[in-house]
């Protein structure tokens, strides 16, 4: 169940690295609001992962999770350009995650 948790916990730092990025400086209502419950449920989620988790392969993990899904989600929003060259990559840190996973 944790492995769930910190995946989801993952998810919500691509959340909150999104509305961070859409907050203006915190000036935006709504994306602040969403980077804070989102920051606070996905470092709680974290937290919470770590009581059964190594916490270098739990933290390992949460970022490549959140970072990995931020920019895809910057590309398909055409926030950032999508290349080959990322795309490779990015398929890079999943195997690198699910590596990690599997040796846990």
């Amino acid at each position: 169940m944790d492995w769930v948790i910190l995946l989801a916990s993952g998810v919500l730092e691509a959340v909150w690295a999104t509305a961070l990025g859409r907050s203006d400086g915190f000036k935006k209502k709504i994306p602040t609001l969403v980077f804070i419950v989102a920051s606070i449920l996905s470092l709680g989620g974290l937290g919470i992962a770590l009581h059964t988790l190594p916490t270098g392969t739990a933290y390992a993990i949460w970022t490549a999770t959140g970072a990995s899904l931020t920019v895809i989600w910057a590309m398909i929003t055409k926030v950032e350009k999508a290349s080959l060259a990322k795309v490779l990559l990015l398929c890079g840190i999943v195997a690198c995650v699910v590596g990690l996973k599997v040796l846990a």
